[in-house]
């Protein structure tokens, strides 16, 4: 069931009595939800930041804008990050976007299309709202997609210097890109310190999410996440795919796969065309109102 959501255009938050909000998690990778239909203009990039500031706003790794009249699919969303950017998709933006909907009492258990500015995907939301799953689309390892600099190509085993080392690298793309760093062992150290090298490095010129990735087994991988425009974060769903896809790829884990982060585990599946589904549990920390206040100097 898909009900009927009159949407306006994106709009900003000006009302004295504040903006509704409504913030949720994902393994400890929070979102605030805004309706654009409870805004009177457009978001601009410093009110994104202040919402998302940790200690002048509510503190988020990031605004999800939705629904969103779209022509493709039965709800849109756009996704922001806590500098202001844009991102394309986000596996976890996407899962607790389903979840409000559902709070929202717009879908039920039936499967559901959402049109982002990385693609359309399919959502499903089970157990009464405390799991998601999403199909996130295909992962590409093309240059050309991604995008990454230099001659088209698939961009696996590369060496990348960040600082003073010496990394070996993978490349892919769901919508959003993604730069996939093989280690023995991986920390939250190393990812704040290389993660926004990696970043910036000129071979991505959109930027690019990063990845630490260590292999447990064939079931089962650790990644340790620096993400495009919010810095290092608990979890990522499209993180973990992309990290799933390129050990695949790479032939060193099977098409079922569990993927460890800091702020828990997710469940990713990749089928032989290499589209991918993206499981995991979504869980409600609280709404209420921003007040105007908030966005003074």
């Amino acid at each position: 069931m898909i009900k009927s959501h009159g949407v306006l255009p994106a709009t900003t938050p000006t009302p004295s009595q504040g903006v509704s909000l409504a913030k949720y998690h994902g393994l400890g990778n929070d979102y605030i939800v805004v309706n654009p239909a409870d805004l009177a203009g457009e978001l601009t990039t410093q009110q994104i930041r202040r919402i998302c500031d940790r200690h002048y706003g509510v503190g988020s790794d990031g605004i999800l804008l939705g629904p969103l009249p779209t022509t493709d699919s039965a709800f849109g969303l756009r996704i922001f990050n806590p500098d202001g950017s844009e991102a394309e998709k986000s596996g976890n933006g996407l899962r607790i976007f389903a979840r409000y909907l559902w709070d929202q009492g717009l879908v039920d258990e039936t499967p559901f299309t959402v049109a982002t500015p990385g693609g359309v995907v399919t959502a499903q939301v089970q157990q009464a709202g405390r799991l998601v799953t999403v199909e996130m689309g295909r992962v590409s390892f093309d240059s050309r997609e991604i995008p990454v600099a230099g001659p088209p190509r698939e961009v696996l085993n590369e060496t990348l210097h960040a600082g003073d080392t010496t990394l070996i690298c993978c490349a892919a793309t769901l919508g959003n890109p993604h730069c996939v760093v093989l280690r023995q062992e991986v920390s939250a150290t190393e990812a704040r310190r290389l993660g926004p090298l990696i970043e910036s490095d000129a071979r991505f010129p959109r930027r690019t999410n990063v990845q630490f990735m260590q292999v447990l087994d064939r079931a089962h991988l650790r990644i340790e996440i620096w993400e495009r425009g919010a810095g290092y974060t608990l979890a990522s769903g499209s993180s973990a795919c992309a990290a799933a896809a390129v050990a695949h790829r790479l032939g060193l884990c099977d098409a079922q796969v569990t993927v460890t982060m800091p702020g828990g585990r997710l469940a990713v599946d990749i089928a032989p065309d290499w589209s991918v589904t993206l499981r995991g549990p979504v869980a409600k920390v609280w709404q209420g109102a921003l007040l105007r206040e908030a966005f003074d100097a």
